[in-house]
């Protein structure tokens, strides 16, 4: 059985990236719900370059032009009914009992990607 292969012509067979490019292939594979390997495949590149500019990004480097703020929360927030305080990564996420699931499950998968 024989397989598709994809021959590169010409002496360069390396990809050039832009840093434009860079930062918008890293934002769309941190999306909620986004899959590193699957945004790395649509984009023609292993899921292994997808994690080192990644890596880059959480080292402060400048590499690919994105850097994160961040977050401040200002004024006291209103007494909480029920519910539970989670502390993980330095951050502490009050969530009441009215708290939609799905939106608690996307700010938890998204603390721990960048955690």
């Amino acid at each position: 059985m024989s397989l598709p292969a994809e021959v590169l012509g010409g002496p360069e067979r390396r990809r050039r990236w832009s840093a434009e490019e860079k930062a918008r292939i890293v934002a769309e594979s941190l999306e909620p719900d986004a899959v590193a390997s699957v945004v790395a495949r649509r984009h023609g590149m292993h899921r292994n370059q997808l994690y080192a500019w990644r890596r880059e990004l959480r080292g402060g480097e400048q590499a690919v032009g994105v850097t994160f703020a961040p977050v401040v929360a200002e004024g006291v927030a209103a007494p909480m009914g029920a519910g539970i305080e989670i502390t993980y990564a330095g951050a502490v996420i009050r969530v009441g009992d009215d708290t939609d699931p799905s939106l608690l499950a996307r700010v938890l998968r998204t603390l721990r990607r960048l955690g």
